[in-house]
């Protein structure tokens, strides 16, 4: 089997819920997704997804996956899109870093590799763990009030878990004001909910101190990616009373071997797209597993086939390290494909078809940006 043909497309995603905001005076209305279809010689076709959050999460933005897509995808025409690490090597030796161009790419021949063998994706990440992946949802930073309704509407709609934006300007209310949205969101915790409040590497020390000392005693939570450095994270780690999960500065093994290392954190948030695909996240996954780390499986947004990637990772990890799965389809207004995951009981479960199990809606997706092939 050969890759014959790649093609690009290029959708804007509205967010769900207006105006999306994040720690150091960061929003987003909209977000710039990347998608990659990966055709073979024999008809097998398999499609991946990034979508990056916006230019300032992390290094990466929508027009570096199509830049990146123009060195990576021409290497690609005539391997075989089941040897996954192959795959990687030669992207690797097309274009250094830019995870995210990459994760497209190699999430389409995960795709072509489960339909080839006539099983679901997360059969070949492991195997599936039976039972509903537990979801979380992402609440941006707002007034106290709001960001509590929005915990609520989430957890009628079966979230178990809730990742709560917090990093407030001290112009804007600094930690007094992150204090008050935490206890706000955590008023009505129901048994078995699982609460993340992210600072998405918004806080110094001296602000995650003074926001944690705040806080009442006997809140449940785990504090992810208060600072932005692995200077302040550890200087932090020293004088912090709640479990810490890194996120932002866990982007590759190196990190991750830095990480159980310097005994950073307590867990970590492995994001697809962030990661660079399910070859690395498989890879990490393990890593931080045997290091006795949880984490949570997200993507840092996206839609229908960024979830599936998301979904048959979590999937196909144990239970007891496994926390919660980002459902990026509640983050978006638009549906980009056809993926049979309803939410109910508290989670979903990756189909039990072959492959992702996505089938792309092609009138949203459009014409195609650019197309590689070999060409005689």
């Amino acid at each position: 089997m050969k890759i014959a043909r790649i093609e690009v497309y290029s959708v804007t995603l509205p967010y769900a819920g207006g105006t999306y905001r994040l720690s150091g005076g960061r929003s987003f209305t909209a977000f710039a997704a990347v998608f990659t279809r990966v055709m073979t010689e024999c008809g097998l076709e398999g499609w991946g997804e990034s979508t990056p959050f916006g230019s300032t999460y992390i290094a990466a933005h929508a027009g570096g996956v199509k830049a990146g897509l123009a060195e990576l995808a021409p290497a690609l025409i005539g391997m075989d899109p089941r040897h996954h690490d192959r795959i990687y090597d030669a992207m690797d030796a097309a274009l250094v870093g830019h995870a995210h161009a990459k994760t497209p790419l190699d999430v389409a021949c995960w795709d072509i590799a489960g339909k080839a063998a006539g099983l679901p994706v997360c059969d070949l990440l492991g195997g599936r763990v039976p039972g509903a992946v537990p979801l979380i949802s992402s609440i941006g930073s707002d007034d106290p009030q709001a960001m509590r309704e929005n915990v609520a509407s989430h957890r009628e709609l079966g979230f178990l878990g809730h990742s709560v934006k917090v990093g407030s300007a001290e112009a804007e209310g600094g930690p007094m004001l992150d204090a008050e949205r935490v206890q706000a969101c955590l008023a009505d915790r129901r048994p078995g909910e699982w609460f993340l409040v992210d600072a998405n590497g918004g806080m110094s020390p001296e602000q995650a101190l003074r926001f944690l000392a705040l806080l009442p005693k006997g809140l449940d939570f785990t504090f992810e990616a208060p600072c932005a450095s692995w200077r302040e994270t550890l200087s932090l780690r020293k004088r912090c009373h709640v479990p810490l999960l890194l996120d932002e500065l866990v982007q590759s093994d190196a990190d991750i071997a830095q990480a159980v290392a310097s005994d950073a954190c307590d867990g970590v948030g492995l994001k697809i797209s962030k990661q660079g695909g399910l070859t690395p996240t498989r890879r990490q996954r393990d890593m931080a597993r045997a290091a006795g780390l949880v984490m949570s499986v997200q993507d840092t947004t996206g839609s229908d086939i960024a979830f599936a990637a998301v979904l048959h990772m979590a999937q196909s990890t144990p239970r007891h390290v496994l926390r919660c799965a980002l459902d990026t389809r509640s983050m978006v207004s638009l549906t980009t494909a056809a993926f049979d995951a309803p939410v109910q009981g508290g989670g979903a479960q990756a189909p039990a078809i072959p492959g992702l199990g996505v089938m792309p809606d092609m009138s949203i997706m459009g014409a195609p940006i650019a197309i590689y092939e070999d060409t005689p």
